[in-house]
């Protein structure tokens, strides 16, 4: 059971995100939408800010120009001097970062809705870097409950760095309205699985199609992962029940990942108290 400190400070200036992979156009189309129509993401209690990040590779539709914007938030890129052979997703996350921090700061953003895609059957998915806050197991336990035939998991993206690297990370912890305290069941990442592979680099086969389109279901050892290009099925090793997220996302291919393997866990959420302050407007 993982339980959680509550949470201190009001929410007060949210951005909501698209574009931070360009050819994911859910969240492209929607910030250029609310960029002419700002008013309708304007609530009593906060302001929010429509954001387009990576305009380069929208325009391109491509999920980026040079390097992975949505991982390029930690204070090495942010805080290292510019020169004229920077990528252009580090200079634009520096952008951003004073838009929208600066990261670690009290001056930063309280909270960033970014908005993804992805090829995988994940459904309605909120992912969290690890540390993740008190708001965002709420903002999924809310979906949950306003629609209880479209699954909303949670899952803990435990990064392999010692920063977070993700646009999110840039933001502070916020909280909104009162909500009682509850206990829910989430997703931890525990690590990454590659394709099979031949000698020089290449694919050696396909995700099996028992596992294709069944993320967050269980897979236990000795069930097919992999089918080989020569017929033979590869079976998974592992020795303990795992749930497979992500599984065949076509933009994982560079990142030689197949499939996240995750575990289930049982989290206990404290309550959520209400704004005790009154709100401020970004200017």
């Amino acid at each position: 059971m993982t339980s959680l400190p509550a949470p201190r400070e009001p929410l007060r200036r949210v951005a909501v995100i698209g574009g931070t992979h360009g050819n994911e156009m859910c969240g492209v189309h929607l910030a250029r939408h609310w960029l002419k129509a700002p008013g309708e993401l304007q609530r009593a209690s906060f302001s929010a800010m429509p954001v387009l990040a990576n305009p380069a590779a929208t325009a391109a539709c491509r999920r980026y120009m040079d390097r992975d914007l949505n991982r390029t938030f930690t204070l090495t890129f942010l805080r290292s001097e510019a020169t004229p052979d920077d990528p252009y997703e580090v200079t634009r996350a520096r952008e951003l970062n004073q838009l929208l921090g600066p990261k670690g700061t009290d001056q930063a953003f309280d909270f960033i809705l970014d908005l993804h895609n992805t090829t995988a059957n994940t459904g309605v998915c909120i992912i969290s870097e690890s540390p993740y806050t008190v708001f965002n197991l709420h903002l999924c336990h809310y979906l949950q409950m306003q629609n209880p035939d479209l699954p909303c998991r949670f899952l803990e993206y435990e990064t392999s760095q010692n920063e977070t690297y993700s646009l999110e990370s840039v933001s502070k912890n916020g909280i909104g309205k009162a909500f009682p305290a509850f206990e829910m069941e989430g997703y931890r990442k525990l690590g990454a699985v590659d394709f099979p592979r031949t000698s020089d680099g290449g694919l050696a086969g396909t995700v099996h199609p028992r596992l294709q389109d069944h993320d967050f279901e269980p897979l236990r050892p000795g069930d097919p992962i992999f089918k080989l290009f020569s017929g033979e099925d590869v079976l998974y090793e592992g020795d303990s029940i795992v749930y497979p997220v992500f599984v065949n996302e076509a933009a994982y291919y560079e990142k030689h990942v197949a499939f996240l393997k995750s575990e289930k866990i049982q989290i206990s959420v404290p309550a959520l108290p209400g704004l005790t302050s009154s709100p401020t407007v970004a200017s």
